[in-house]
């Protein structure tokens, strides 16, 4: 019974203490500000502007993308036979407008001459401008069936990683559902929080290091990157209740963001780091 206990309470202590070094507020020895914060990662989805049913999907997790890349199809076959419905319109309309216009230029000769009448001129040139619109129309109603048509295959606007993969071919989707979310390479950034007794010994441009919990096996040291502050918040806030310690539930923070420098692709959403400040770092003014 006694051994059970004992068990008991070494676990208790060993996950408090991992507790508090996790949640553990950020230092300041005068000369240096230590803050804890996490790797934030820019990410996007992707989707069809039309609905349709997914014929293929060219990449899978993990995966990185290309700008410009095709990443997916959804079957065209509809929008391929309303465009060609489309063109044959624009011709039927083309050859009605030229006929008008025959009319028209000749009526033209003939009211200037006195030949007909004004009535007959203006019931020309009225049917001549009507078909010219219903030309027009018709030009426009391809066009956009052209496009339509086009979107059928979706391309990559920017490069990636893709990080999920939302549908499989064969899937019905709508116009604007996510198939595809997608992590940019940059920017990478730690979001963390500065309490507002060390807001003022901090700015933007600032130099960092940015420390993870990885061990690089090669150095058998844990991985270490530059970074510089890109971002302070101007507006305070409560300490989120992901990084808030017993002590600081009821703190106003100001949250920032320290860009990596030199990130690779170790660094991933979510990691949890330690960013070191130098508070005599020369401000540059």
């Amino acid at each position: 019974m006694n051994k059970k206990l004992l068990l008991i309470l070494a676990v208790l202590i060993a996950a408090a203490a991992v507790l508090w070094f996790t949640l553990k507020p950020a230092e300041n020895t005068g000369a240096q500000l230590t803050l804890y914060g996490n790797v934030d990662i820019r990410q996007f989805d992707l989707g069809f502007q039309v609905p349709g049913q997914v014929t293929k999907m060219y990449f899978e997790e993990g995966d990185s993308i290309k700008q410009g890349s095709l990443i997916a199809e959804i079957d065209a076959a509809d929008y391929k036979l309303q465009e060609a419905q489309a063109e044959s319109e624009v011709a039927k309309a083309s050859a009605a407008m030229l006929q008008a216009k025959s009319v028209y230029d000749k009526y033209v000769a003939l009211y200037s001459s006195g030949a007909i009448s004004k009535l007959d001129f203006e019931t020309a040139e009225n049917t001549f401008n009507e078909l010219r619109s219903a030309y027009n129309a018709s030009v426009t109603a391809k066009d956009i069936l052209a496009r339509q048509s086009d979107y059928s295959k979706l391309y990559a606007l920017e490069e990636g990683v893709v990080t999920t993969r939302l549908a499989e071919p064969g899937t019905i989707v709508q116009k604007g559902t996510a198939i595809y979310t997608l992590s940019k390479p940059r920017p990478i950034w730690v979001r963390a929080y500065v309490s507002e007794t060390d807001l003022g010994n901090i700015y933007e441009d600032m130099p960092a290091e940015i420390i993870t919990d990885s061990t690089d096996p090669q150095t058998g040291i844990k991985r270490t990157y530059e970074g510089h502050i890109g971002y302070i918040s101007p507006v305070s806030e409560f300490t989120p209740k992901s990084v808030q310690t017993t002590d600081l539930r009821t703190d106003l923070v100001y949250k920032i963001r320290v860009y990596v420098d030199n990130p690779d692709k170790f660094l991933r959403q979510g990691m949890p780091t330690t960013v070191t400040l130098d508070l005599t770092a020369n401000r540059g003014k």
